[in-house]
């Protein structure tokens, strides 16, 4: 079973400032540190752009875990895409597009993953993955929102 949600985020600031935030490492790591994520292998600072990789480890449900992503898709400042080449999902993609509007950006997150371990893993993705990817969106998408505003957009 496929999860699949979007979520759209409007920010006070230009698409160019959003595009690069999403972009950078280190903005990344800010938005997880309740995760004690860290950036160990590939682009582990500052910015990633087209065909690179970055492999994240982190605790999540107080087990360890490790994905690497690599950008597959890469037009700044409109849209990049990351998808999982190794990790604990049987598919992870998340798309990100930023449309200027009146007042700044909406920055739109688009994720669909499968987990792994057939029937166990539906159930597991149905009740507990698909609602924590989320939040974990959500919270970066908070702090890439305050950080792009705190500095005038």
């Amino acid at each position: 079973m496929t999860v699949e949600f979007e979520l759209v985020t409007q920010i006070a600031a230009s698409p160019q400032r959003c595009f690069e935030l999403s972009c950078n490492i280190d903005a990344h790591l800010g938005s997880m540190e309740a995760s004690n994520e860290r950036a160990v292998a590939g682009v582990t600072s500052g910015q990633i752009g087209p065909g690179e990789t970055v492999t994240w480890k982190a605790r999540h449900f107080g087990i360890p875990w490790a994905m690497t992503s690599q950008i597959v898709d890469f037009d700044p400042p409109r849209h990049f895409v990351d998808e999982q080449r190794n990790g604990p999902f049987s598919r992870f993609r998340h798309e990100h597009e930023f449309e200027a509007t009146d007042v700044g950006t909406r920055m739109t997150d688009r994720v669909r993953f499968d987990a792994p371990f057939g029937p166990l893993g539906d159930a597991v993705e149905k009740v507990i993955l698909g609602s924590y990817v989320r939040r974990l969106i959500e919270t970066r998408n908070d702090y890439l929102r305050h950080s792009a505003e705190a500095n005038g957009g």
